[in-house]
């Protein structure tokens, strides 16, 4: 089955900190879903800096291309800016609800817990926190509420990230190669749930117009 990927949102997105473009988290989440046995092409409307009020344009050009299914990593230059938790997660729902319109199955990763940056006073690993899980709650409430579906759910990635600082690059903020392999390990899932989705309902329309078409033979 040939698939279309698109990948929204901010620089972790866009793969920044990557040593080779190969390893970036959407060619790495392409590769995986190869081989799952989908062929895959790529496009990424993600922008580095980008806040959640960049996501409105980027789903438009993204609805334009017709994507199968978008991901959105969106959320650690809200919370940078200080980008009230309720506003975000409004426009990351009306984002969303874009691409569904576009017939788009959508996968969000919400905000990263910036408490776990490696440079982090201790002071401020509380408040960095809190302000994350905010972000992160609201932003997860309004993608299910969009008909997303929700990547890393358990915050997995942001354990992995404050376990192990080689999964940063040397910036210290963004990612390494090793870090985005964390990254699609945690979007894979919901992308692969996604894509099963989108089969099951594709199967069941088909169903119902042989059912139909059946019906109306014998009537």
């Amino acid at each position: 089955m040939s698939i279309r990927l698109a990948m929204l949102g901010d620089s972790i997105s866009a793969g920044r900190g990557a040593a080779r473009r190969t390893e970036t988290a959407g060619a790495r989440l392409a590769q995986r879903l190869r081989d799952d046995g989908y062929t895959v092409t790529t496009r990424v409307f993600a922008a580095p800096g980008a806040r959640s009020d960049a996501l409105a344009e980027q789903a438009r050009r993204a609805a334009a291309w017709r994507p199968t299914v978008a991901v959105v990593v969106i959320g650690a230059n809200d919370l940078i800016h200080r980008t009230h938790a309720g506003r975000a997660a409004h426009l990351l729902g009306d984002a969303v609800h874009l691409l569904r319109g576009a017939g788009s199955e959508v996968v969000v990763a919400p905000a990263p817990d910036l408490s776990a940056l490696p440079d982090t006073p201790p002071g401020l690993v509380p408040v960095l926190r809190a302000a994350s899980m905010l972000l992160r709650d609201s932003q997860v409430i309004a993608a299910h509420a969009a008909g997303a579906h929700v990547a890393d759910r358990d915050h997995a990635t942001a354990r992995a990230f404050a376990a192990d600082r080689t999964l940063f690059c040397s910036d210290r903020f963004h990612p390494s190669s090793a870090g985005y392999a964390v990254i699609a390990d945690a979007l894979h899932p919901a992308v692969a749930d996604a894509l099963a989705a989108r089969g099951e309902r594709t199967d069941h329309a088909r169903t119902s117009a042989r059912s139909g078409s059946r019906t109306a033979s014998v009537g």
